[in-house]
């Protein structure tokens, strides 16, 4: 498998449920008679949409981002980093047959003993290091429980996911869609790369632009 992207990494494949959005009605000639007036229409939603549906009758469902929990997928988060996926999967097997897959399992490691196990996925002690960091967040500011991302305002939980060394906005939001269930946009290089082939963004379009597309 190819890398995800030229920042961080993680599964080729974006989950179905990344894109399960419901298009809000148009008022192309103003509101109507009884009715409530919704959003204007976009039409660049409207086929970004036709784009998903074209893609998922071809494929199907893909069921991704893989994950036995909510923290085992944040975990892979970061350990897809700069590598290919099957790396961070060998690192997260690793840790799943010591049982540190757990937040106050994993933060009693060591970062020089988590970096030898997690060697697959690729400058280890680097991703050791953001891996403690990503857990004593996730234990002081939510209890060690990730369910309660679910329910925090978006705005304010995004910004302290940013604030841990090493989380950039890729890896931030791919913990809140695939850990959290949020609607976030994931705008990784194959996404890009996807909207710029149907001219739906600039090819030198940015991160956050993209994002908020």
């Amino acid at each position: 498998m190819g890398r995800y992207s030229g920042e961080e990494g993680g599964p080729l494949t974006a989950s179905s449920r990344a894109w399960r959005r419901t298009m809000s009605p148009g008022i192309g000639s103003g509101p109507r008679r009884g009715r409530t007036p919704g959003p204007p229409r976009d039409r660049f939603k409207a086929r970004l949409l036709r784009l998903y549906g074209a893609l998922r009758r071809r494929y199907g469902p893909q069921r991704w981002w893989p994950g036995r929990s909510p923290y085992e997928i944040a975990v892979g988060a970061v350990l897809a980093q700069h590598t290919a996926w099957i790396n961070a999967a060998r690192a997260i097997a690793a840790l799943r047959a010591r049982r540190r897959l757990t937040p106050k399992r994993l933060a009693a490691l060591g970062v020089s003993r988590l970096s030898g196990i997690i060697r697959s996925a690729g400058t280890h002690r680097v991703k050791a290091r953001r891996l403690q960091a990503l857990t004593r967040w996730i234990l002081d500011r939510l209890d060690g429980r990730l369910r309660r991302m679910r329910t925090m305002p978006l705005g304010p939980l995004r910004a302290g996911l940013l604030e841990i060394p090493g989380l950039g906005p890729e890896t931030a939001d791919a913990i809140l869609l695939y850990a959290a269930g949020r609607p976030v946009f994931v705008a990784d290089a194959y996404a890009r790369r996807i909207l710029t082939r149907h001219r739906l963004i600039s090819a030198h379009a940015g991160y956050e632009e993209v994002r908020h597309w």
